[in-house]
């Protein structure tokens, strides 16, 4: 088969991405299990980290590869959603699985599928058979450490069914609530699911209620905790913190780069990737007191060069423009904090897009107080909102300035609205796209930014 022949099989198995599942159980986790037996359990074949969050998890796993890789480690990464290739979801050593690669591995699926029970666990899921696949080429390919990142959740989450190295939770609020949870304490819950006995943890200072949960769990199955945190007094466990037994190991906060003597900077923008850089160093060092060798030189080398596009991504021009793919009120304030440091006075046009499952209304009412101008507009994910004369009603009060009105400008098709914001932003305005990930790669496409896509 052909390139294109091989993905239009793997997309003839049922997509967990087009539609979530009702609850965070339906992943099915057995079912992921037995999947990987089938391939003959590549997960054992080298250490790993997995990753869980509602933001950062992305940027911490390429901030943390991009150590491990400048410390002479061959690195395994796996991550979703990808941004115009199926492939970035598995890389080794940055580079994504070749066509070539993958062709051959999607043509092994009918055999390997032989040995699986589809009467007792039911059809395997695209993104089960991607994260199975990827294993299966971190396996062969002998990589030193591989670096996963969870997909939604962390609970029940294909990732969950491999025992780490070391867990780490990265920064969480709300998001996916339909499914995760209407409260910190429940999302943290399920984030908090990845913790196994005896395998060390890290997270960074969350909110009392989130941090109290995570602390719970971490005590509960035995997992010591680490927190990486700028100041040991910053963080506080909740009121309601109850430790299971009198004996239960309490969490340990430091500060990685007081541990860490070398220099802190990130090639990575925003202000919100100091925390995943402090949070990176965190995972280093703990890795490196369990034997891998990775010294300050690395740590300092791989914050240094990190890649992740899409996040607080800027192409110059006049106007300037961000790409990035805030999707939750929290990363939306978290862009406006970045774009009022680095781009300070600048009036902002917002190119806006969002999915199912991600909170409109507080997106919007981080976003727009700021913008000069809107433009709504839709990616082509089966997920996107497609209704966009509804986002613009919710969106009208919050662009009203007094008499006037910033403008509103609607359109689905996103290279058009980027052309639109274009029109609308002079030279020394900024624009924004942002709300969504496929949104930003659409956008990205547009700007001809050199790429490989499907």
């Amino acid at each position: 088969m052909d390139y294109q022949q091989a993905l239009d099989y793997l997309y003839s198995f049922p997509d967990s991405e087009a539609k979530l599942p009702r609850t965070p159980a339906e992943f099915n986790l057995p079912q992921t299990s037995a999947l990987l037996t089938a391939f003959g359990e590549p997960q054992r074949a080298f250490p790993s980290v997995v990753i869980a969050g509602t933001k950062g998890k992305g940027s911490t796993a390429a901030l943390l590869e991009s150590i491990a890789r400048a410390a002479g480690l061959r690195t395994g990464l796996w991550t979703s959603p990808h941004l115009h290739s199926y492939r970035e979801r598995m890389q080794i050593n940055r580079q994504p699985i070749s066509q070539a690669e993958l062709i051959a591995a999607i043509e092994k699926l009918p055999t390997t599928l032989a040995g699986f029970d589809h009467q007792r666990y039911g059809e395997p899921t695209i993104f089960q058979l991607g994260f199975a696949i990827a294993l299966r080429y971190f396996a062969d390919q002998a990589v030193d450490l591989a670096i996963l990142e969870v997909g939604l959740g962390g609970r029940y989450d294909s990732a969950n069914v491999v025992t780490p190295l070391l867990s780490v939770i990265t920064s969480i609020s709300y998001d996916h609530m339909a499914v995760l949870g209407d409260t910190l304490g429940k999302i943290a819950w399920e984030k908090a699911g990845i913790l196994k006995p005896g395998v060390p943890a890290i997270t960074i200072a969350q909110v009392p209620e989130a941090m109290t949960t995570i602390a719970e769990v971490a005590a509960e199955v035995g997992a010591p905790l680490s927190v990486a945190t700028p100041g040991v007094g910053s963080w506080e466990l909740g009121a309601g913190f109850s430790p299971p037994t009198p004996n239960s190991q309490l969490p340990t906060p430091f500060d990685p780069f007081d541990c860490y003597h070398g220099p802190t900077h990130t090639a990575l923008q925003g202000v919100f990737q100091r925390q995943n850089a402090r949070l990176a160093t965190g995972v280093a060092l703990l890795l490196r007191d369990q034997g891998l060798l990775i010294d300050d030189a690395a740590i300092g080398a791989g914050l240094a060069s990190a890649q992740w596009p899409g996040r607080m991504e800027i192409v110059a021009g006049a106007p300037p423009i961000v790409l990035d793919g805030a999707h939750n009120g929290d990363s939306a304030h978290k862009l406006i904090e970045s774009l009022g440091e680095m781009f300070p006075e600048r009036q902002r046009v917002f190119v806006l897009g969002v999915t199912h499952g991600h909170s409109v209304e507080h997106i919007m009412a981080a976003l727009l107080p700021t913008a000069g101008a809107l433009v709504l507009t839709r990616s082509r994910h089966p997920r996107a909102l497609t209704n966009l004369e509804a986002l613009a009603e919710r969106a009208e009060p919050l662009l009203r300035r007094g008499d006037t009105h910033a403008p509103l400008v609607l359109t689905d098709d996103a290279p058009e609205a980027l052309e639109r914001a274009r029109e609308l932003a002079g030279p020394d305005d900024l624009i924004c796209v942002t709300g969504s990930l496929f949104v930003v790669a659409a956008a990205r496409e547009a700007l001809g930014i050199p790429l490989e896509k499907d």
